[in-house]
């Protein structure tokens, strides 16, 4: 089940709760499984291996890089793949106000897809550790540590999202650069056509390319020059002006930069020596 990230963290920012119990669970065959969840609701860290659950019919994969909610007292099924080896952190917690129990997401069954994260994985083992020693220091510790839990589980869910769209967008705006390069492109038209500004269409290409699009279009522009260079006897001046470069010397000022020698010489010294 898709779930509004922030809509789920909103909820768990308004109500209150606590830990209920903190188990560990591996693979151990002959052990039967429950048919019903809990009496509180939870959710399941995956540490290792892949087993797939069912809440009420509806089954999740749950593996490292998900993390899997189940509500109170929802019929439960398990699946085995194999022999494969399986482990995860089942987090239950209580929700401490009557009147707040039925809330939306905490009878709802769904997934976070957060990635790896060693971070989230650092602070679940934590959290199993502080949990099972004893005294109140170490109550008051799980609690925080919790919600930290929660708090990176979200924050990567989130992260991944970003990056997808940022991906996204950048796979379309480079692809229209390289349809079209010989057009008169520039920053400010490219963002205008994709309806973002231009300081997140330079932190897309540099996140995406390691170059800023300015600098990526350049290059995509030299490139293109370089192979004509190889296969035609067109004209440097020409060449230029064909991959949307209208000053043949800003052009060749570029390419020595790029090559430590002019577009003549460069032609000149492959079309002599062929690699």
């Amino acid at each position: 089940m898709k779930i509004d990230v922030d809509q789920l963290a909103e909820h768990f920012a308004h109500i209150p709760f606590q830990v209920e119990g903190i188990y560990r669970y591996a693979r151990n065959p002959g052990v039967p499984y429950a048919d019903y969840t809990d009496s509180f609701p939870g959710f399941v860290f995956p540490l290792t291996g892949k087993v797939q659950f069912q809440f009420n019919g509806t089954p999740y994969i749950l593996s490292p890089g998900k993390v899997v909610h189940g509500g109170a007292k929802m019929k439960l099924a398990q699946k085995m793949f194999g022999n494969t080896d399986w482990e995860y952190i089942l987090v239950l917690y209580r929700i401490c106000n009557s009147e707040l129990e039925g809330s939306s997401f905490s009878h709802q069954h769904f997934e976070l897809s957060t990635g790896q994260s060693p971070r989230l994985i650092e602070l679940i083992m934590r959290l199993w550790h502080v949990y099972n020693q004893r005294g109140g220091l170490s109550m008051f510790q799980t609690e925080m540590l919790f919600r930290d839990v929660l708090n990176e589980a979200l924050l990567c869910v989130v992260n991944r999202q970003n990056s997808c769209e940022s991906h996204a967008l950048f796979e379309r705006v480079s692809t229209y650069i390289h349809e079209y390069y010989y057009l008169s492109l520039t920053i400010a038209s490219l963002a205008e056509q994709y309806n973002v500004n231009r300081n997140r269409l330079s932190y897309v290409f540099r996140r995406h390319a390691g170059i800023g699009p300015a600098e990526y279009l350049l290059k995509y522009r030299i490139k293109m020059a370089q192979n004509m260079l190889f296969t035609s006897d067109v004209p440097v001046q020409q060449i230029a002006q064909t991959v949307g470069i209208a000053d043949p010397f800003y052009f060749s000022r570029v390419f020595k930069k790029q090559f430590g020698i002019s577009p003549t010489e460069y032609r000149e010294k492959f079309i002599n020596n062929p690699c």
